[in-house]
């Protein structure tokens, strides 16, 4: 499962329009359309601020992967 399908069920298991969950996560309407239809580029504090209702976070993976060589 995505996070854009996460916080899309979550929205709904919540019964709560995007207009309602945007002013409760305190983010904006037009950030919540962008991050259920799957936006590749999201500010992580704001997507932090969305899945903190749900008692989520998303960081940075913990593997390091070696740069590529140029």
């Amino acid at each position: 499962m995505t996070v854009a399908e996460f916080v899309k069920q979550e929205r709904h298991n919540l019964k709560m329009t995007q207009v309602e969950f945007a002013r409760h996560a305190g983010v904006g309407l037009r950030f919540i359309r962008d991050l259920e239809q799957g936006k590749k580029t999201l500010r992580m504090d704001k997507v932090n601020a969305v899945l903190k209702v749900f008692g989520r976070r998303l960081g940075a993976a913990s593997t390091l992967v070696p740069e590529a060589k140029r």
